[in-house]
C-alpha cells in the first residue's frame, strides 16, 4: 500500500510539473513576436529517493526553476549598437531638415557665376538674377523697365537669403527641443529602471533569477535609454543594474545606483550634464549627441555661410554702387548678414543708379556691380570669402549635401551591423516557433502519460481497498 500511494503522490507531482512545462512553452510562444522578450525554459530534477522496506524508491520530479535564457555579452552589444544607430539617424535627420530650410539643390552644374543652377527658386538662381539685372541695366541705363526688374531681382534675392536663415534658426530651435524631449525621455526611464532594480531585488531575495518578467522590462527600459543616450551597465549579484555615463575626461559618473537615481540628465543649450554633482557628459552615441552634432555641425556652418556670403555681398555691391561713399548705398548697412540684409530704403526706380555722377547714358555703376558676378574674394586680402560668390554658396551648399550623404551612409551601414548584433542575440533569447512546438508536444505528451499512470495507481487502489476484501 505504502508503494502505491507514494507511486501515486510522484504521479501528482509529475502532474504539475508537466504543467508548468507546458505553460512556458506555451507562454514562450505568445510572446513569439515580442522583441523584448527572453525565452524561458523549466529545468526539472529528481527529489530524490528513500529508502523503503520494499527498497529504493523514488520520489518523483520537481520544478528546479525558470531560467531566462539571455547572454549577458550580447545584451550589453545589442544597446551599445542601438546608441551608435539612434545618434547616426538623429544626425540624418538634422542634416535632412537644413537641407529642405535651405531650400536649394546641387547637382554639380554651375553657370559661368559658379552658382548651382538646380534651384530655380533658391538663392542661387536670385543671385544670378540679380546681376544679370544689373548687366541688362548696363545695356539701357535709363529704362524705366530694367530698373523695376533690378529691384524686384534684388527684393527676391534679400527675401530669400532671410527666408533660408529664418528656417535654417528654426531647424536649429527644433533640435534644441528635440534634444529637451530626449533628456526628459532619458530622466523617465532612469527612473522606471531604478524602480524595477527595486522590484526585482524584493522578489528575488530568497530566489535570484527569478523575476524574469521584470527583468524583461528593463532590458527594453535599457535599450530605449540607450536610443537617447549611451551608457556602461553593471549587474550587482542581488540582480540590480548600475548605469554610468562618461564625462569629458573619461571618467565615470554614476547615474543610477540599484533604486536610486543619483541626479538629473540635464541640457543647458549647450552641454549635457548628469549625476549628483552634475558633472559635464562627454555622449559618443544616442539620439542626444546625434542631435547636438547636426545643430552644431553642417546646420551651423550652413547658417555662417550665409552670413559670410551676405556680408561679402552688400560690402561688394555697396563699394561699387556708392565709390565715393558720399552718394548712398544699394544694400542697407546695417544687414550685413543673412537674416537683416535689406535695399536701403532711399532706393527705387527713381533714384536707382547706373552711374555715380555720370551723363545720363552712363553704366560705370552697373557694370561694376554685374562684374561682381565673376570676381574672386580671398580671404587673405581681407574678404569674408574665398572665390565668386555663386561658387563660394554652390560650395556651402554641396558640404551640406555631402554631410548628409554621409550621414546616409553612416545610417545604412549601422544598421547592418546592430541587425547582425541582434540577430545573434535573438538566436539566444529570441522564441523559435518549431523548438517551442516541439517542446509543447512533448510535455504534452509527457502529462497525458503522467496521467495515465495516475489513472493506473488509482485503479490498483480501488482493487486493493475495495474489492480484496469483498
Amino acid at each position: 500500500m505504502s508503494g502505491l500511494f507514494s507511486s501515486l503522490n510522484a504521479a501528482a507531482n509529475a502532474l504539475g510539473v508537466q504543467s508548468r512545462a507546458v505553460e512556458t512553452a506555451g507562454k514562450n510562444l505568445a510572446n513569439v513576436n515580442n522583441p523584448a522578450y527572453a525565452r524561458q525554459r523549466v529545468h526539472l530534477g529528481s527529489l530524490g529517493t528513500i529508502q523503503t522496506p520494499q527498497g529504493p524508491e523514488s520520489m518523483g520530479v520537481t520544478v528546479l526553476g525558470l531560467e531566462q535564457m539571455r547572454d549577458a555579452l550580447l545584451d550589453k552589444q545589442v544597446l551599445r549598437e542601438i546608441s551608435l544607430s539612434a545618434g547616426y539617424a538623429a544626425e540624418q535627420q538634422g542634416y535632412q531638415r537644413a537641407s529642405a530650410g535651405l531650400g536649394q539643390g546641387i547637382d554639380g552644374t554651375q553657370n559661368a557665376g559658379g552658382a548651382s543652377s538646380t534651384s530655380a527658386n533658391g538663392v542661387a538662381a536670385a543671385l544670378d538674377d540679380f546681376f544679370n539685372a544689373f548687366q541688362s541695366l548696363a545695356s539701357n541705363p535709363t529704362d524705366a523697365g530694367q530698373r523695376q526688374t533690378l529691384l524686384q531681382s534684388a527684393s527676391i534675392l534679400t527675401d530669400r537669403l532671410r527666408l533660408a536663415d529664418r528656417r535654417l534658426t528654426q531647424v536649429s530651435s527644433d533640435l534644441d527641443a528635440q534634444i529637451g524631449t530626449d533628456v526628459g525621455t532619458a530622466n523617465r526611464l532612469l527612473s522606471t529602471i531604478a524602480g524595477l532594480n527595486a522590484q526585482i531585488a524584493r522578489l528575488e531575495i530568497n530566489n535570484p533569477g527569478s523575476a524574469v518578467d521584470l527583468r524583461d522590462q528593463r532590458q527594453a527600459d535599457l535599450e530605449q535609454l540607450a536610443a537617447t543616450m549611451p551608457v556602461d551597465l553593471r549587474t550587482s549579484p542581488a540582480g540590480q543594474v548600475q548605469l554610468y555615463a562618461k564625462d569629458t575626461l573619461g571618467n565615470d559618473v554614476l547615474l543610477v545606483d540599484g533604486p536610486t537615481v543619483l541626479g538629473p540628465v540635464a541640457f543647458n543649450g549647450t552641454q549635457v550634464t548628469g549625476g549628483a554633482a552634475a558633472a559635464v557628459l562627454a555622449l559618443s552615441s544616442g539620439s542626444i549627441q546625434g542631435a547636438l552634432t547636426a545643430r552644431d555641425g553642417a546646420a551651423r556652418q550652413i547658417r555662417d555661410s550665409l552670413d559670410r556670403l551676405a556680408a561679402q555681398l552688400v560690402g561688394a555691391v555697396n563699394a561699387a554702387y556708392n565709390p565715393t561713399a558720399a552718394t548712398g548705398d544699394f544694400f542697407a548697412a546695417g544687414g550685413a548678414t543673412a537674416g537683416t540684409i535689406a535695399i536701403a530704403a532711399g532706393v527705387n526706380t527713381g533714384t536707382l543708379k547706373a552711374s555715380d555722377g555720370g551723363a545720363a547714358g552712363d553704366n560705370t555703376v552697373a557694370l561694376a556691380i554685374a562684374r561682381i558676378a565673376t570676381r574672386k574674394f580671398s580671404t587673405a586680402g581681407g574678404d569674408a570669402i574665398d572665390g565668386t560668390l555663386g561658387g563660394y554658396f554652390s560650395a556651402a551648399v554641396s558640404n551640406l549635401g555631402q554631410a548628409v550623404a554621409g550621414a546616409t551612409a553612416r545610417v545604412a551601414d549601422q544598421d547592418n551591423v546592430r541587425q547582425l548584433v541582434t540577430g545573434q542575440r535573438d538566436s539566444a533569447s529570441g522564441v523559435s516557433l518549431d523548438e517551442e512546438t516541439a517542446d509543447l508536444l512533448k510535455y504534452q505528451r509527457a502529462f497525458q502519460a503522467s496521467a495515465r499512470v495516475f489513472t493506473t495507481i488509482d485503479s490498483l487502489l480501488d482493487t486493493v481497498v475495495n474489492r480484496l476484501g469483498a
